[in-house]
């Protein structure tokens, strides 16, 4: 049987570890909290205490797995590079590792992932490359847009009376049940060794879109600031359609049916 260990088990990680449960694999989920211990337990998982930040003698268990995703919002250099260490001690010799778009800086063009002029100061970008650079394992990147879907309603990422500036910017975003997918089938089709950017096929406008996001769960529609000046990035999918042959669960952000916070 195979298993698969999940640093992170947080909004997109328990509903991973579920996913892999349900596909027959024996799962190793982490969490930082004794709280959670229990609730992974509950969900059929093998559940870790693993904090990358003080890593102790749980962390040999855990890396005993055929493949390990990487799914932490820890932007720590130090502690990223002490677990690659760990990693490369280990019999691991694949693993995913989840970064973000945010890469990328806006160029008022489509990025792929080949376009190295395209990148921010991002401290992600330092973590992917104590992966790609290391020895005795192969690492997969996958780099998610902006994650919705389930208790992440757009129509919530905003404060009231906030005012969004570049109104007419497109948005990059991405559903979690694709996340789920699209990392399923890295491991499926294993393939290692490179770098996906991941978003829905389509990108409305930040107007656009959070404007019907808002109407739907029945907010303020929220405010734009108006300004002649234009500023974004659109983030090509292609690559990981192509490779992975996938097609996107939720492909048209503004086909997206939102519940009402009140029903």
């Amino acid at each position: 049987m195979k298993t698969i260990s999940l640093l992170g088990s947080g909004w997109l990680g328990l509903p991973l570890a579920k996913h892999f449960v349900s596909k027959g694999f024996v799962v190793k989920a982490s969490t930082r909290s004794e709280s959670r211990l229990a609730g992974l337990r509950d969900n059929n998982t093998e559940a870790f205490l693993v904090d990358i930040d003080r890593l102790d003698d749980n962390i040999e268990g855990f890396l005993h797995t055929d493949s390990l995703v990487i799914n932490i919002t820890s932007k720590n250099t130090d502690g990223f590079r002490l677990l690659v260490e760990e990693i490369e001690r280990s019999t691991i010799k694949n693993l995913i590792f989840i970064s973000s778009t945010s890469v990328y800086v806006n160029t008022n063009k489509i990025i792929r992932e080949d376009d190295v002029g395209s990148f921010s100061n991002s401290p992600l970008l330092a973590i992917e490359a104590l992966f790609r650079h290391a020895v005795g394992f192969n690492t997969t990147i996958i780099r998610f847009g902006g994650l919705i879907g389930y208790s992440r309603h757009p129509g919530r990422f905003f404060k009231q009376g906030k005012v969004f500036s570049y109104p007419d910017a497109y948005v990059n975003l991405i559903h979690r049940d694709d996340c789920i997918e699209i990392i399923s089938r890295v491991i499926e089709q294993q393939a290692w060794g490179e770098v996906f950017n991941c978003c829905a096929d389509t990108h409305p406008t930040k107007r656009e879109f959070y404007t019907q996001a808002s109407k739907a769960m029945g907010a303020t529609v929220p405010r734009f600031s108006e300004s002649d000046e234009v500023s974004y990035k659109i983030i090509s999918n292609q690559k990981v359609k192509a490779v992975l042959g996938y097609e996107f669960l939720h492909a048209d952000l503004m086909a997206l049916e939102f519940e009402r916070d009140d029903e």
